[in-house]
């Protein structure tokens, strides 16, 4: 996933996928009161594939797996950058399944914000 985002490459990141894969953030509305966004695997891979001057980077840190036959849980502390450019943090959580062909993530839910970042001095690092 991480490496196809970092290419801008939407069908290596595709292939980490479902086809029915659901996506979702846990944020805040403009009054602040919280709420559950739906996303859309098909608009995150247009985003991806999207031809920019900055590459998209999101390293992960404090990752916590857990597997039980083909399920698997994923909870991971992440930093997002455009570029060198910090843009913002959060958590991702994600549910894979182990189909015949590899893991697949069948859902992610994530959360977003640009304060209270304690990004690991060795993710900053590799920013400059």
């Amino acid at each position: 996933l991480f490496d196809g985002m970092r290419a801008g490459d939407s069908a290596m990141v595709k292939e980490t996928f479902t086809e029915d894969a659901q996506m979702f953030t846990a944020t805040y509305d403009k009054s602040g009161k919280p709420m559950l966004q739906k996303g859309s695997l098909q608009n995150f891979l247009v985003a991806i594939g999207t031809p920019r001057d900055k590459v998209l980077d999101e390293p992960i840190y404090n990752t916590e797996i857990k597997i039980d036959d083909r399920l698997a849980q994923v909870w991971t502390d992440y930093a997002f950058y455009l570029g060198k450019d910090f843009h913002h943090c959060g958590v991702d959580a994600f549910q894979l399944f182990k189909t015949d062909e590899g893991w697949k993530i069948f859902h992610i839910t994530d959360t977003r914000r640009t304060e209270g970042c304690d990004v690991p001095e060795e993710v900053k690092a590799k920013r400059k």
